[in-house]
Protein backbone atom coordinates (compact mmCIF):
# COMPACT_ATOMS: atom_id res chain seq x y z
CA UNK A 1 0.00 0.00 0.00
CA UNK A 2 0.97 3.64 -0.85
CA UNK A 3 -0.10 5.86 2.04
CA UNK A 4 0.26 9.78 1.97
CA UNK A 5 -0.72 11.70 4.86
CA UNK A 6 -1.06 15.93 5.00
CA UNK A 7 -3.07 18.81 5.93
CA UNK A 8 -5.20 21.11 3.79
CA UNK A 9 -5.63 24.39 4.29
CA UNK A 10 -9.61 24.33 5.04
CA UNK A 11 -11.04 24.79 8.46
CA UNK A 12 -13.39 22.47 8.19
CA UNK A 13 -12.53 18.91 7.11
CA UNK A 14 -12.47 16.85 9.47
CA UNK A 15 -10.09 13.63 9.94
CA UNK A 16 -10.20 11.56 6.69
CA UNK A 17 -8.48 7.84 5.99
CA UNK A 18 -9.32 5.98 2.69
CA UNK A 19 -8.90 5.55 -0.84
CA UNK A 20 -7.96 8.29 -3.07
CA UNK A 21 -10.35 8.44 -6.27
CA UNK A 22 -10.92 11.15 -8.89
CA UNK A 23 -14.34 13.06 -8.78
CA UNK A 24 -14.66 15.10 -12.08
CA UNK A 25 -11.95 17.84 -11.24
CA UNK A 26 -11.86 16.77 -7.14
CA UNK A 27 -10.24 14.45 -5.56
CA UNK A 28 -12.82 11.82 -3.53
CA UNK A 29 -11.66 9.96 0.04
CA UNK A 30 -14.39 8.43 1.86
CA UNK A 31 -17.34 10.61 0.46
CA UNK A 32 -15.52 13.82 0.94
CA UNK A 33 -14.24 16.27 -2.12
CA UNK A 34 -11.81 18.24 -1.96
CA UNK A 35 -9.89 20.59 -4.74
CA UNK A 36 -7.69 18.55 -6.51
CA UNK A 37 -4.76 20.76 -6.23
CA UNK A 38 -5.02 22.58 -2.73
CA UNK A 39 -2.08 21.47 -0.12
CA UNK A 40 -1.60 17.68 0.09
CA UNK A 41 -4.14 17.15 -2.46
CA UNK A 42 -2.07 18.11 -5.22
CA UNK A 43 0.83 15.51 -3.91
CA UNK A 44 -2.31 12.81 -3.89
CA UNK A 45 -3.76 13.58 -7.47
CA UNK A 46 -0.04 13.05 -9.28
CA UNK A 47 0.20 10.07 -7.23
CA UNK A 48 -3.14 9.31 -7.43
CA UNK A 49 -2.98 9.92 -11.78
CA UNK A 50 0.51 7.26 -12.37
CA UNK A 51 -1.08 4.89 -9.96
CA UNK A 52 -4.15 4.89 -12.59
CA UNK A 53 -1.92 4.80 -15.43
CA UNK A 54 0.44 2.25 -14.26
CA UNK A 55 -3.38 0.03 -12.95
CA UNK A 56 -1.70 -0.40 -9.64
CA UNK A 57 -3.44 0.14 -6.37
CA UNK A 58 -4.07 4.33 -5.54
CA UNK A 59 -3.00 5.59 -2.45
CA UNK A 60 -4.41 5.76 0.76
CA UNK A 61 -4.83 8.81 2.28
CA UNK A 62 -4.77 10.56 5.44
CA UNK A 63 -5.82 14.35 5.57
CA UNK A 64 -7.38 17.05 7.96
CA UNK A 65 -8.00 20.12 7.73
CA UNK A 66 -5.20 22.48 9.51
CA UNK A 67 -4.80 26.70 8.76
CA UNK A 68 -2.00 26.69 10.95
CA UNK A 69 -3.61 26.17 14.36
CA UNK A 70 -2.18 22.73 14.49
CA UNK A 71 -4.94 20.96 15.29
CA UNK A 72 -5.38 19.32 12.03
CA UNK A 73 -2.00 18.19 12.17
CA UNK A 74 -2.18 16.89 15.72
CA UNK A 75 -4.94 14.31 14.48
CA UNK A 76 -2.97 12.78 11.37
CA UNK A 77 -0.08 11.85 13.74
CA UNK A 78 -1.85 10.91 16.31
CA UNK A 79 -4.01 8.27 13.88
CA UNK A 80 -0.81 7.19 12.41
CA UNK A 81 0.79 6.68 15.61
CA UNK A 82 -2.40 4.53 16.90
CA UNK A 83 -3.21 2.57 13.28
CA UNK A 84 0.28 1.93 11.31
CA UNK A 85 0.35 -0.86 12.30
CA UNK A 86 -2.55 -2.53 11.30
CA UNK A 87 -2.38 0.20 8.02
CA UNK A 88 1.08 -1.51 7.24
CA UNK A 89 2.05 0.14 4.31
CA UNK A 90 4.60 -0.48 1.37
CA UNK A 91 5.45 3.24 1.06
CA UNK A 92 4.90 6.16 3.76
CA UNK A 93 4.84 9.53 2.09
CA UNK A 94 4.30 12.31 4.43
CA UNK A 95 4.00 15.61 3.21
CA UNK A 96 2.92 19.27 5.20
CA UNK A 97 1.87 19.71 8.80
CA UNK A 98 2.54 21.92 11.69
CA UNK A 99 5.81 19.90 13.13
CA UNK A 100 5.51 18.54 16.59
CA UNK A 101 8.83 17.07 17.34
CA UNK A 102 7.62 15.09 20.03
CA UNK A 103 5.03 13.11 17.74
CA UNK A 104 7.19 12.83 14.82
CA UNK A 105 9.59 11.11 17.27
CA UNK A 106 6.80 8.64 18.34
CA UNK A 107 5.82 8.32 15.05
CA UNK A 108 8.82 6.90 13.73
CA UNK A 109 9.43 4.65 16.62
CA UNK A 110 6.26 3.09 15.41
CA UNK A 111 7.37 2.71 11.89
CA UNK A 112 10.40 1.31 12.97
CA UNK A 113 8.66 -1.34 14.75
CA UNK A 114 6.88 -2.29 10.93
CA UNK A 115 8.11 -5.57 9.59
CA UNK A 116 9.14 -5.10 6.49
CA UNK A 117 9.50 -1.08 7.60
CA UNK A 118 8.08 0.89 4.57
CA UNK A 119 9.71 3.26 2.13
CA UNK A 120 10.01 6.62 4.14
CA UNK A 121 9.44 9.70 2.12
CA UNK A 122 9.16 13.24 3.44
CA UNK A 123 8.74 16.74 1.75
CA UNK A 124 8.08 19.98 3.28
CA UNK A 125 7.13 20.39 7.00
CA UNK A 126 7.10 17.04 7.70
CA UNK A 127 10.85 16.91 6.19
CA UNK A 128 11.32 20.18 8.76
CA UNK A 129 10.29 17.80 11.48
CA UNK A 130 12.06 14.81 10.72
CA UNK A 131 15.25 16.99 10.51
CA UNK A 132 15.40 18.79 13.67
CA UNK A 133 14.47 15.90 15.67
CA UNK A 134 17.68 13.88 14.87
CA UNK A 135 15.73 11.29 12.24
CA UNK A 136 16.69 12.30 8.57
CA UNK A 137 19.41 10.02 8.28
CA UNK A 138 16.58 7.23 8.57
CA UNK A 139 14.29 8.71 5.79
CA UNK A 140 14.46 7.33 2.15
CA UNK A 141 13.87 10.43 0.54
CA UNK A 142 13.73 13.99 0.95
CA UNK A 143 12.76 16.17 -1.94
CA UNK A 144 14.13 19.87 -0.58
CA UNK A 145 14.06 22.63 -2.76
CA UNK A 146 17.05 25.24 -2.89
CA UNK A 147 15.77 26.81 0.46
CA UNK A 148 15.44 23.63 2.32
CA UNK A 149 18.56 22.66 1.62
CA UNK A 150 20.30 24.85 2.54
CA UNK A 151 18.21 24.28 5.90
CA UNK A 152 18.85 20.42 5.43
CA UNK A 153 22.61 21.43 5.76
CA UNK A 154 22.13 23.81 8.84
CA UNK A 155 23.77 21.59 11.80
CA UNK A 156 21.50 23.95 14.11
CA UNK A 157 18.23 24.75 12.27
CA UNK A 158 15.47 23.31 13.26
CA UNK A 159 13.14 25.22 10.80
CA UNK A 160 14.00 26.76 7.62
CA UNK A 161 13.47 29.79 9.25
CA UNK A 162 16.38 30.08 11.22
CA UNK A 163 19.02 28.74 8.67
CA UNK A 164 22.69 30.39 9.02
CA UNK A 165 22.79 33.97 7.44
CA UNK A 166 25.80 33.01 5.75
CA UNK A 167 24.14 29.80 4.45
CA UNK A 168 21.02 31.90 3.40
CA UNK A 169 23.08 34.32 1.61
CA UNK A 170 25.17 31.85 -0.67
CA UNK A 171 21.82 30.01 -1.31
CA UNK A 172 22.15 29.89 -5.19
CA UNK A 173 22.08 27.04 -7.38
CA UNK A 174 26.17 26.81 -7.52
CA UNK A 175 26.08 26.23 -4.45
CA UNK A 176 23.92 23.20 -4.12
CA UNK A 177 26.18 20.68 -4.61
CA UNK A 178 28.60 22.31 -1.23
CA UNK A 179 24.83 22.18 0.64
CA UNK A 180 24.09 18.70 -0.24
CA UNK A 181 27.50 17.40 0.76
CA UNK A 182 26.80 19.71 4.68
CA UNK A 183 23.89 17.72 4.83
CA UNK A 184 24.89 14.53 4.89
CA UNK A 185 28.06 15.94 6.35
CA UNK A 186 25.80 16.91 9.57
CA UNK A 187 23.09 14.04 9.39
CA UNK A 188 20.23 16.26 7.90
CA UNK A 189 19.98 14.51 4.89
CA UNK A 190 17.80 11.42 4.15
CA UNK A 191 19.21 8.24 1.71
CA UNK A 192 18.24 10.42 -1.02
CA UNK A 193 17.62 13.81 -2.00
CA UNK A 194 15.68 15.76 -5.11
CA UNK A 195 16.92 18.92 -4.77
CA UNK A 196 14.11 20.84 -7.00
CA UNK A 197 14.38 24.19 -8.80
CA UNK A 198 16.22 25.58 -12.03
CA UNK A 199 18.13 22.45 -12.61
CA UNK A 200 16.96 19.55 -10.26
CA UNK A 201 19.65 17.10 -8.73
CA UNK A 202 18.89 13.97 -7.33
CA UNK A 203 22.13 12.83 -4.82
CA UNK A 204 22.95 10.32 -2.46
CA UNK A 205 25.56 10.35 0.60
CA UNK A 206 28.19 9.97 -2.14
CA UNK A 207 27.44 13.14 -4.37
CA UNK A 208 25.28 14.09 -7.54
CA UNK A 209 24.07 11.30 -9.37
CA UNK A 210 22.12 12.92 -11.75
CA UNK A 211 20.80 16.34 -12.79
CA UNK A 212 17.86 17.30 -14.70
CA UNK A 213 17.82 20.68 -16.80
CA UNK A 214 15.20 20.54 -19.24
CA UNK A 215 13.41 21.18 -21.02
CA UNK A 216 13.55 24.74 -19.31
CA UNK A 217 10.14 26.15 -18.36
CA UNK A 218 10.89 29.00 -15.65
CA UNK A 219 6.98 29.44 -15.26
CA UNK A 220 6.73 25.93 -13.58
CA UNK A 221 8.47 27.59 -10.60
CA UNK A 222 5.34 30.43 -10.16
CA UNK A 223 3.07 27.60 -9.86
CA UNK A 224 2.55 26.47 -6.65
CA UNK A 225 2.26 22.82 -6.24
CA UNK A 226 4.37 21.55 -8.91
CA UNK A 227 6.88 20.41 -6.52
CA UNK A 228 4.08 18.21 -5.04
CA UNK A 229 3.86 17.36 -8.03
CA UNK A 230 6.89 15.70 -7.94
CA UNK A 231 7.05 13.94 -4.31
CA UNK A 232 3.82 12.21 -5.50
CA UNK A 233 4.81 10.60 -8.38
CA UNK A 234 8.17 9.66 -7.33
CA UNK A 235 6.04 8.11 -3.82
CA UNK A 236 3.79 6.16 -6.57
CA UNK A 237 7.10 4.94 -8.88
CA UNK A 238 8.77 3.29 -5.96
CA UNK A 239 5.09 1.96 -4.68
CA UNK A 240 5.38 0.03 -8.38
CA UNK A 241 8.75 -1.12 -7.65
CA UNK A 242 10.71 0.96 -9.60
CA UNK A 243 14.53 1.60 -7.59
CA UNK A 244 14.06 5.35 -5.73
CA UNK A 245 16.85 6.47 -8.19
CA UNK A 246 15.02 5.79 -11.24
CA UNK A 247 12.16 7.01 -10.08
CA UNK A 248 13.50 10.32 -8.76
CA UNK A 249 14.43 11.14 -12.32
CA UNK A 250 11.68 10.13 -13.77
CA UNK A 251 9.42 12.03 -11.79
CA UNK A 252 12.03 15.31 -12.35
CA UNK A 253 11.57 15.08 -15.85
CA UNK A 254 7.98 14.05 -15.78
CA UNK A 255 7.23 17.03 -14.24
CA UNK A 256 9.01 19.57 -16.80
CA UNK A 257 7.67 17.94 -19.75
CA UNK A 258 4.11 18.16 -18.68
CA UNK A 259 5.05 22.07 -18.05
CA UNK A 260 6.22 21.80 -21.45
CA UNK A 261 2.83 20.86 -23.07
CA UNK A 262 0.69 23.97 -24.50
CA UNK A 263 1.13 27.46 -22.74
CA UNK A 264 2.65 27.47 -19.65
CA UNK A 265 1.97 30.55 -17.49
CA UNK A 266 2.52 31.98 -14.12
CA UNK A 267 -1.09 31.94 -14.29
CA UNK A 268 -1.27 28.13 -15.05
CA UNK A 269 -2.84 25.94 -12.43
CA UNK A 270 -1.22 23.03 -10.76
CA UNK A 271 -4.62 21.12 -11.32
CA UNK A 272 -3.96 21.75 -15.37
CA UNK A 273 -0.40 20.59 -15.18
CA UNK A 274 -1.67 17.23 -13.21
CA UNK A 275 -4.08 17.14 -16.47
CA UNK A 276 -1.24 16.63 -18.18
CA UNK A 277 0.97 13.71 -16.60
CA UNK A 278 -0.85 11.08 -18.66
CA UNK A 279 1.04 11.81 -21.65
CA UNK A 280 4.05 12.13 -20.80
CA UNK A 281 3.42 9.03 -18.78
CA UNK A 282 2.65 7.22 -22.53
CA UNK A 283 5.84 8.50 -23.86
CA UNK A 284 7.67 7.04 -21.01
CA UNK A 285 5.85 4.47 -19.67
CA UNK A 286 4.49 1.03 -19.56
CA UNK A 287 1.65 0.18 -17.97
CA UNK A 288 1.28 -3.12 -16.11
CA UNK A 289 -0.12 -5.67 -18.80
Amino acid sequence: MLLIAGIIPRADTPLIYGTAARQGSLLSIDGYDIPSGQGTAAMISAALAMTEYLQIDPPRVVIAGDIGRGNGSRLIYQYLIEHLAEISPRVLALHYWMPDLELMQELYEQVQLLNPRPMLIADAASMYAAKAVGLASGFDVFTPDLSEIAFLADAEAIHPAYIDKHLFESCDVNSIPELIAAAYRNQGAARFLLVKGESDFIADKNGILASIDGPDIPELECIGGTGDTITGMCAALIFSGMDIENALKLSAQTNREAGAINHTTPATRIEEIIARLPEVFRSKLNPRE
